[in-house]
């Protein structure tokens, strides 16, 4: 048994503007196969997607506090023309440069239309071969321990850790990765971003989250009342949610 990530969950007031937003950025399309706006690679619609980790917007009656999110996607970029362009491209597109301490860093950290954070990274050999998604980042006080959760959670590969860093990616090696880095802030409010995760074909979904449970997850009340998919937190509070098989 295995889970895999197949979309980032991105809740917004206006779904569809900010779905558009991310189509654009990535060169990707806009689907709305429901009350969601999915957002994934060119072409006709496919979910789960074979190798890349999606986005789903789902629309919200609550405006992003000025917290700073705990999950945010980092864009790969190619050289520093490509950088430089991108940038200023999504700008024009809506985006507006945010401030999170980073200071002096080589990358460029903007929000999107509603604010939400992510970074366009200078050019990195590691991400050269990810599409426009080099990386899910999720803030923690603990690498050693998220890896331990989600190298347990999911069929990823560990690539490193360290007391600062955990990387994970697909077995495949294929599509982005999934960095926990570790940060001093603490959770406050309930997670704008966050992963949604899917069961293989043939497998249990409810033996599934039985597993998470055992592995440290707890069950997380948004609010969701009777839904085919579950939500959880792992052992540092991150929102997730193991979705039905379709």
């Amino acid at each position: 048994m295995a889970l895999r990530p197949v979309q980032v969950n991105i809740k917004a007031l206006d779904g569809l503007a900010v779905g558009r937003f991310w189509a654009e950025a990535l060169g990707w399309s806009v689907f709305r196969p429901g009350v969601t706006t999915y957002v994934g690679p060119v072409g006709g619609f496919v979910w789960p997607d074979p190798v890349a980790v999606c986005i789903d917007v789902v629309p919200v009656p609550e405006s992003k506090t000025a917290t700073k999110n705990r999950v945010h996607l980092d864009l790969a970029t190619t050289s520093a023309a490509h950088q430089a362009e991108l940038v200023a491209r999504l700008q024009a597109l809506g985006a507006t440069p945010a401030h999170v301490g980073q200071g002096d860093v080589p990358w460029t950290v903007l929000a999107d239309p509603e604010g939400n954070e992510f970074c366009v990274l200078e050019p990195r050999e590691i991400y050269r071969g990810t599409g426009p998604i080099a990386a899910v980042v999720v803030d923690c006080a603990d690498p050693r321990a998220m890896a331990r959760f989600w190298d347990e959670a999911m069929d990823w590969t560990l690539h490193e850790v360290t007391d600062d860093h955990a990387v994970l990616r697909s077995a495949k090696g294929v599509g982005p990765y999934l960095e926990f880095l570790r940060t001093p802030d603490v959770k406050t409010v309930p997670d704008r971003v966050h992963l949604d995760l899917l069961p293989y074909p043939g497998d249990d979904k409810a033996a599934e989250v039985v597993r998470l449970r055992a592995l440290g997850a707890t069950d997380l009340d948004l609010g969701q009342g009777d839904v085919a998919w579950t939500c959880l937190a792992d052992p540092e509070g991150h929102e997730f949610c193991v979705l039905a098989p379709s």
